[in-house]
This record gives C-alpha cells, sequence and structure tokens, in this order.
C-alpha cells in the first residue's frame, strides 16, 4: 500500500464489507482516494485525511430502485432522503407508461398519470427538457430514465381509447427517438391501465422496435396480473422477440385471491422464455422496508 502523506482522503475501517460480487461478506477496510475506491483489505496501513470506524457495520455498493415514480421526487426533492436512508443510490423512472416527458398538458392528467402530480407539473416537451431540469436540480440519486407509452399516447392522440393509427404511431415513435438520443434508457407500458390498455401489440412492437439501436429496454406493467397473467407474459415475451430488444416484467406478481400460488406456473414461463431471450422482472414491495430486485438479464447464447 502506498505510505506517504497524501495516500488516501479517506479510510472506512472495520466494515463488513459486501461487495457486489455474490462473494460472502467479508471484515476488512476500504480506503478512497478522489471519487474512487482506491484499496479493499485488511488492516489498511496507510495515512488518510480522514477515517471512520464503522464498527461492524455493513458497507455495500449503493442499491438501485429499479421501479421507482420518482419522476418528480428526483427534481422536488433532490436530497432524496427516503432513498439515501436506505442505501438506494440510483433510481430508474418512468415505469408503468407514465413518465413526465415528453409532454405538455393542456388538461388534467389521466389516471394513472396524476400520480406524478396535477397537469402544471407536466411542463415538458421534449426528454431533453426533462433531463436537464434533473441536472439541474443535481439529486443525491443516480436517475435513469424510461419514456412512458400513456404519456405518449396522451401527448399525441385525441382518443386513447382506441389503438393508435399508422400516423400517430409515427408521431410517438419520433419522440421516443428524440428521448432516447437525449439519453432515455427504454420505454415503459402501462397496458393494465385505460390511457393505454388500447394499444395492440403490433403498435407496442413499433415503438419497442426503436429501442434496438440504443441498447434500449422494455418494461411493461402487462395488460394482466389476474387470471390472464400467462398470456399477458407470452404479450411480452413475444413483443421483445419481435423487436428484438430485452423485456423487464415490472412488479411480477399474480393478483387476486384465485392466482395465489400461481407463481410457481409464472416463474417457469420467465425461465423458459429466458432461454431464447433477454427477460428480467422486478418486484414491488407491498411490505414495509425496502425490496429492490434488480432486473436479471440472460444471455440465450
Amino acid at each position: 500500500m502506498p505510505g506517504d502523506v497524501s495516500a488516501y482522503d479517506l479510510i472506512l475501517r472495520d466494515a463488513l464489507i459486501v461487495d457486489g460480487t455474490g462473494a460472502p461478506p467479508r471484515p476488512g477496510d476500504l480506503a478512497i482516494r478522489g471519487d474512487r475506491i482506491a484499496a479493499i483489505g485488511q488492516d489498511i496501513d496507510a495515512p488518510a485525511a480522514e477515517e471512520i470506524d464503522l464498527g461492524g457495520l455493513a458497507l455495500a455498493p449503493g442499491f438501485i430502485d429499479v421501479h421507482t415514480h420518482d419522476d418528480r421526487a428526483v427534481i422536488d426533492t433532490p436530497d432524496m432522503p427516503a432513498k439515501i436512508s436506505q442505501g438506494v443510490t440510483s433510481v430508474v423512472v418512468g415505469n408503468c407508461g407514465i413518465s413526465l416527458s415528453p409532454i405538455v398538458l393542456e388538461g388534467d392528467p389521466p389516471p394513472p398519470m396524476n400520480l406524478l402530480g396535477e397537469r402544471s407539473v407536466f411542463h415538458y416537451p421534449r426528454f431533453a427538457d426533462y433531463a436537464a431540469a434533473v441536472d439541474t436540480a443535481r439529486p443525491a440519486v443516480n436517475v435513469a430514465a424510461l419514456i412512458g407509452h400513456s404519456t405518449l399516447r396522451v401527448g399525441v392522440m385525441e382518443d386513447v381509447g382506441k389503438p393508435a393509427s399508422e400516423a400517430e404511431t409515427e408521431a410517438m415513435g419520433a419522440l421516443l427517438s428524440e428521448a432516447l438520443s437525449a439519453g432515455a434508457i427504454g420505454f415503459s407500458t402501462g397496458l393494465f391501465y385505460p390511457p393505454n390498455e388500447a394499444a395492440g401489440i403490433d403498435e407496442v412492437t413499433a415503438l419497442a422496435a426503436r429501442l434496438k439501436d440504443t441498447g434500449g429496454i422494455y418494461t411493461t406493467h402487462m395488460r394482466d396480473e389476474h387470471a390472464g397473467v400467462l398470456d399477458s407474459l407470452e404479450e411480452s415475451f413475444e413483443t421483445g422477440r419481435r423487436a428484438d430488444v430485452p423485456v423487464v416484467i415490472s412488479h411480477h406478481k399474480c393478483a387476486g385471491p384465485e392466482n395465489w400460488g400461481r407463481s410457481t406456473e409464472t416463474l417457469a414461463a420467465i425461465e423458459a422464455a429466458r432461454a431464447g431471450q433477454p427477460v428480467g422482472l422486478d418486484a414491488y414491495p407491498y411490505a414495509a422496508g425496502s425490496t429492490v430486485l434488480i432486473p436479471r438479464f440472460m444471455d440465450p447464447n
């Protein structure tokens, strides 16, 4: 280890180190220089500008909360105490087909878009405008953004209760492509919800196909998580296959007492699909506390 007086800026001593590789937790020290981890080991013998004794507390990489509706929170509450206090250092926004951009609303947002706030908060005509607002707010967490299908439909279509026309699908696709070029990581649907439920697989696939060239992901709150959950899973897989993009099943669940126990079927279907395409899933934390499941993509090759 370096031994000069400027060896490290900070050493965290007596930590239980969880390194994120799947290796068992182990006791040790961790040294930081600038904004990088410089050394991990037992009893790092070097001076530092500051040392903190963790007394055996766990030290882990920041958690990634992959399913959030923090689109507005990262701007309005940039300290993000609800996430930072739980060890979450990165959030994915724009889930379930709803995002703050790209749209400027003239009327009240329809459910579930109103989850993000009233009409006045939807004032980002391009994703680049939203990204600039996040950069200005400088939230305490990293932000990765999906573009919501309901947001695109409400912004482009006069009647979201019907399938999009070819011209409407093209207009939505242009907005999505612009967002992807400005840094959005993918596209989400909320096919369970009224602004999105009239969209068929052809419309969704045409938009999801725009993700391929940018390496984006398609994530979906499926059409049915009750009796038709297996059909909805197959629709999700088929969309990913047609568009040739990874699929994430949002808050995978078997809803309703009549479906209790069917996760043996749904998980088997997901594993079978993974044999031929990249499929991930996340989970919704129904109980108190934080459940964070990072999407796992399996290489079919």
